[in-house]
């Protein structure tokens, strides 16, 4: 994948970044550039081995509001980012680690859960700052015997699984559909209408700020035909001091549909969606 990619047209990083499983144990680079999940936010549910590669990593790069969660556990730079200015970061993180320091990215929750285009993004820059010739960090890092940094996930505990602790829904029993991305969802919200209505699974569901929220959610599954009286859990800012658990029928929670910006939900963005099936 080059540095240009359009998520509606493609090619997706996430594609990207699942082309090839990693390398055996006995085959991987000494100083690999770690992609981290962080969890949830509160820093007792990130793992040891995360923590461990934020500590020691020479940079850390990540959104800003993921950062502040693990800014504190390293004496590492700091490159933060919002969406507009996420290429420029990676890309100053790239040559960093192609100039010699080790680095490491930073998700929210589990990387293999909701951020392989996060974790694509990352690899792409990676890479492409250590075979473009472009500066002379990059020629450097040509030179060198160990050029071919490759990028390793440190998994976290996902919202995810504490949305199934919390509602009760065995990961086994639910279809998990992460909204959570760029670009087209139709393929997804096909999966979630399937899963609800004719396999009558329980739903786990990461909502997309802010136009496919939970009610946006339960309005199309309703649509679909899904019993308007299933329960919905909109789980909020799990595992953080304000937590809440919001519960609803499908048929109440539709009725907070529609809009496209923060103040046409009542939820936050950090948000996960259940809907049980009758047990």
């Amino acid at each position: 994948m080059s540095g240009e990619y359009d998520l509606d047209s493609g090619p997706d990083p996430a594609t990207f970044a699942a082309g090839a499983a990693e390398p055996d144990i006995d085959e991987r680079a000494d100083d690999p550039v770690y992609a981290v999940g962080v969890g949830p936010g509160n820093q007792e549910y990130l793992t040891p081995r995360g923590e461990r590669a934020i500590r020691e990593a020479d940079v850390v790069v990540g959104f800003t509001t993921v950062v502040e969660f693990v800014e504190d556990l390293t004496d590492a730079d700091l490159l933060t980012c919002g969406y507009k200015d996420e290429a420029e970061a990676l890309e100053a993180f790239g040559e960093r680690v192609a100039a010699g320091e080790s680095g490491t990215a930073v998700a929210m929750g589990d990387p293999n859960h909701s951020g392989y285009q996060f974790v694509g993004k990352v690899q792409d820059a990676v890479e492409q700052s250590s075979t473009s010739p472009d500066s002379q960090a990059r020629q450097d890092a040509v030179e060198r015997a160990d050029s071919d940094t490759p990028v390793r996930v440190i998994p976290g505990i996902s919202s995810l699984q504490l949305a199934a602790s919390r509602a009760r829904t065995p990961m086994e029993d639910t279809e998990f559909v992460t909204l959570h991305k760029s670009g087209d969802l139709e393929a997804d919200m096909d999966r979630l209408a399937t899963a609800a209505t004719v396999d009558e699974r329980h739903l786990l569901v990461l909502p997309r700020p802010y136009d496919r929220m939970p009610g946006d959610i339960a309005a199309f599954l309703l649509e679909e035909g899904a019993d308007p009286d299933l329960e919905a859990l909109v789980l909020e800012k799990l595992t953080h001091d304000e937590e809440e658990i919001h519960r609803f029928t499908l048929a109440e929670l539709s009725e907070h549909a529609g809009g496209s910006g923060r103040e046409d939900t009542p939820f936050s963005d950090l948000v996960v969606l259940a809907v049980r099936q009758p047990v």
